[in-house]
C-alpha cells in the first residue's frame, strides 16, 4: 500500500485550498499548513471502523454523535483533520465540518497511517484539545485510549486481544480489540 505523501508548495496550504481539491477518493488533510495524502483504507481497515462505529452508536448518549471519515475536523485555518472515527457535542456540528475541539478522535492503523497517526496526528489532536484519542491497531489487535489532563495526553487504557475495558469517556462503553474487524 502506497503510504502518506506530503504535497510540497510554496506558502501554506489553508482549508480554502482544500475545498477546491478533487473529490477522487483519496484522503486529504492539513497539519499545520502542509498538505497530506493518504490513499483510500483496505477493507481489513474498514470492517475495524464499522465495527467500532457500532459499538459507540449503542453507547452514544444525548447531546453527543458518531461520526466516521470523511468528516473535516477544522480547528483552525491550516489544519483540517479526519479522523477514521470522532464524538462530538452534537451543538458543535456545523453543516460542512467540526470546528470545536473533539470529545473522542479514532485512528485505525494501516501500515501506510502508523506513524502518522501514532506521532503527528497524535501531536495535533492534543495541541487542539481533542479531549480522547484512541488508537486501534488491527495488526495485534489493541487500543491505545489517550485522555488530555492539563493539555497533555496521558495513557489511561491500553488492552489487546479478547481482554475487554471500560471507558467513560466519552461515555460509558465496553470495547475489547479482538472482537473489531472479526470475519
Amino acid at each position: 500500500m502506497a503510504a502518506v505523501t506530503v504535497m510540497p508548495r510554496e506558502g501554506d496550504w489553508t482549508v480554502d485550498d482544500l475545498d477546491r481539491l478533487p473529490d477522487d477518493g483519496l484522503q486529504y488533510e492539513l497539519a499545520d499548513g502542509v498538505l497530506l495524502v493518504t490513499p483510500a483504507p483496505v477493507p481489513a481497515h474498514q470492517r475495524v471502523v464499522v465495527d467500532l462505529l457500532m459499538v459507540l452508536r449503542q453507547a452514544e448518549v444525548p447531546g453527543t454523535e458518531v461520526f466516521v471519515a470523511p468528516l473535516d475536523y477544522r480547528p483552525s485555518r491550516v489544519r483540517s483533520l479526519q479522523p477514521d472515527l470522532l464524538v462530538v457535542r452534537s451543538e458543535d456540528v456545523g453543516p460542512v465540518d467540526v470546528q470545536r475541539p473533539l470529545l473522542l478522535a479514532v485512528e485505525v492503523l494501516s501500515p501506510s497511517t502508523r506513524s502518522k497517526d501514532l506521532l503527528l496526528k497524535r501531536g495535533l489532536y492534543e495541541d487542539s484539545g481533542v479531549a480522547s484519542y484512541w488508537v486501534v491497531d488491527p495488526a495485534e489487535p489493541s487500543l491505545l485510549v489517550l485522555d488530555l489532563v492539563d493539555g497533555r495526553y496521558v495513557e489511561t487504557a491500553r488492552v489487546a486481544g479478547d481482554d475487554e475495558v471500560r471507558l467513560e469517556r466519552p461515555f460509558p462503553v465496553t470495547v475489547r480489540p479482538g472482537a473489531l474487524g472479526r470475519r
